[in-house]
């Protein structure tokens, strides 16, 4: 278990981040540490496989490569998952799911080979055990994986169960709720360590401030969740304890404040219920407020990090989507208008600050009359977005009406 190939898939556009922070967890580099599509590879041992479960922010699973090589069709597929020493991993006992992905596959149809995968795991163990797991597609007791290319299939199994960006501390949500791995990514494309304030002014939930509150205090992002390679043969609950007991001595006070806002009370609370199952209460600073009133929270300039309503939710930012004589406005119209209010108030009242906003809309700077300073590709789901930089710069308010050059 000291030579294991591992595969930590992420959203597109993060792989470079999740490279980066792999090297900062376990050391790794060079040939031991890929960049890939989707994700990286990296030759590490199972208490590596722990120890990224725990502590990544932003990873969507971690993988075993369990096997990998040429196919052409359905029935190469079944040979290839038995010959897999299943048992070696997990006991009959134990129910479990194929997942299956596809790129450029030959195949008429991808749910026809996940059932011959499947039933390759099954048949395996009734050879080997003379008993077969049983299989839940709902609550599945551990996960197998496979991955098809138009002529080669991999095989994993995994050791995250649930998604990892599921923390355990999130129960109370909004509409349109931001992932917690995208929230971090958010953070770490920034480059905010936590030594200065942190503000999200469209907080809704608290995904983006609590995120940032944990790295602030230190906090495993894993900490308080369980996890699939519990139910794993190769799972030593005294390694675990171990990691964990590392993990909690991590913790410490925050060095700088982080705050966040919602025009809406009831997300407000939400955000506070969420902080305080994270283990953060004490780190964050949630308020009601519209996004185009609320001043500074703090006398220091820090970070704007957002990711604003859009479409039909922008009438939830402020009072720039709401009504206008009794008649709903076009949805451009409310969107330019907000966002141009949102960009005079920071230029007026948050010189010094650096804001990073996340939206699918390519033309928010013309929107805001604000020329960015960055912006990186990310992916939220299946919608394409970019995070823009805008530096306020005091005095800058006198230039609202300048377009932007090259917009």
């Amino acid at each position: 278990m000291n030579e294991l190939r591992l595969f930590l898939p992420c959203a597109a556009g993060v792989e470079d981040l999740l490279a980066d922070e792999v090297h900062r967890l376990t050391g790794l580099q060079g040939d031991d540490l890929l960049t890939g599509r989707g994700g990286v590879l990296l030759r590490a041992s199972w208490r590596d496989a722990l120890r990224l479960n725990l502590h990544s922010r932003l990873a969507q699973r971690v993988l075993v490569q369990v096997a990998h090589g040429p196919y052409a069709n359905e029935q190469d597929l079944y040979a290839a998952a038995f010959a897999i020493a299943w048992e070696a991993w997990f006991t009959p006992r134990e129910t479990f799911k194929v997942e299956l992905t596809a790129q450029h596959s030959p195949l008429k149809s991808l749910n026809f080979a996940a059932l011959k995968i499947k039933d390759a795991v099954a048949d395996r163990f009734r050879d080997r055990a003379g008993d077969r797991p049983s299989v839940d597609t709902a609550r599945p007791q551990v996960r197998v994986f496979a991955h098809l290319t138009s002529t080669e299939a991999t095989f994993y199994i995994d050791t995250s169960g649930e998604p990892l960006f599921k923390r355990g501390w999130r129960e109370d949500t909004g509409e349109a709720p931001l992932k917690e791995t995208l929230a971090a990514a958010m953070l770490a494309a920034s480059g905010w360590d936590g030594s200065v304030p942190l503000y999200d002014p469209c907080c809704g939930s608290g995904t983006i401030a609590i995120e940032a509150a944990q790295i602030a205090c230190g906090i495993a992002p894993g900490l308080i969740r369980r996890f699939g390679f519990e139910r794993l043969r190769p799972f030593q609950p005294a390694v675990w304890e171990q990691l964990r007991e590392e993990a909690r001595a991590q913790r410490h006070a925050p060095a700088a404040p982080v705050f966040g806002s919602d025009v809406a009370f009831r997300m407000v609370d939400f955000a506070q219920r969420n902080a305080e199952r994270a283990g953060v209460a004490q780190a964050v600073q949630f308020r009601g407020g519209d996004a185009l009133q609320r001043m500074p929270p703090s006398e220091t300039p820090g970070l704007l990090l957002l990711n604003p309503p859009y479409g039909e939710r922008i009438g939830t930012a402020g009072v720039a989507g709401s009504t206008r004589g009794g008649r709903e406005r076009p949805e451009a119209e409310e969107g330019t208008d907000f966002f141009r209010a949102l960009a005079a108030h920071w230029k007026k009242n948050f010189p010094g600050w650096t804001a990073w906003v996340l939206t699918p809309d390519l033309k928010l700077p013309s929107r805001m009359r604000l020329k960015e300073s960055r912006r990186m590709p990310m992916w939220n789901g299946p919608i394409e977005c970019r995070l823009f930089r805008f530096d306020m710069v005091r005095g800058s308010a006198r230039k609202d009406a300048e377009p932007p050059a090259g917009d």
